[in-house]
């Protein structure tokens, strides 16, 4: 397997920016969010397994997740996140591995949100944190989702710290600056990386 790159950053920190910069440069892209949806998609293991202990409260009328039942169920009821955890997590993360696996660039860039909370660095090689100031976070969460700030702050508090995050880093790339400066670290990391690279895929 060639060299995993795990990008992290909590809400708002430009993750998806710095995901599309790499992307641009044909370096392959897996999405955890995106496989998160796949495994609870129509016809798939997941869905049948929801389906079978919650019933039909738990699809919508197209036969689709109910996201927000769902969502409201486990908040209220601690087993049945538990339970609804032990089913996705082990799907989602044979996934992540098959893709990484898979992935043909010189290095894949693994993204990776709750990568710290779920415990999950030992999937990458490296692993890249997206870092900016708890109030820009605060501020592009805001505008972007159109949500309250109680709400904004109630994210915050359920992810891991910004040391947190940081305490894991091998690289950080600071997005608090102007686009110009994001594009130089970039650029930096990618020159590193393919370096990198080329080192792991000797040394296997």
């Amino acid at each position: 397997m060639g060299l995993v790159i795990g990008l992290t950053g909590g809400i708002g920190s430009g993750k998806t920016t710095v995901a599309n910069q790499f992307a641009a440069k044909g370096i392959e892209v897996i999405d955890a969010d995106v496989i998160a949806r796949n495994v609870v998609a129509v016809g798939s293991e997941g869905l049948a397994a929801i389906a079978a202990r919650f019933g039909e409260s738990a699809l919508l009328p197209d036969g689709q997740l109910n996201r927000a039942w769902l969502r409201e169920r486990v908040f209220s009821h601690p087993d049945d996140k538990r339970w609804l955890d032990d089913l996705l997590h082990p799907m989602i993360r044979t996934q992540m591995i098959s893709a990484c696996a898979q992935a043909r660039s010189s290095y894949c860039l693994l993204v990776v949100p709750l990568l710290v909370e779920n415990n999950l660095m030992a999937l990458a090689d490296r692993i890249l944190v997206v870092d900016v100031d708890e109030q820009t976070q605060i501020a592009r969460t805001l505008k972007r989702d159109g949500v309250s700030r109680q709400q904004v702050d109630a994210i915050l508090a359920a992810q891991a710290t910004r040391a947190q995050r940081l305490a894991v880093a091998d690289d950080i790339i600071n997005n608090d600056q102007p686009e110009t400066e994001l594009q130089h670290q970039i650029d930096a990391l990618h020159q590193t990386y393919l370096t990198l690279a080329a080192q792991h895929h000797t040394g296997e």
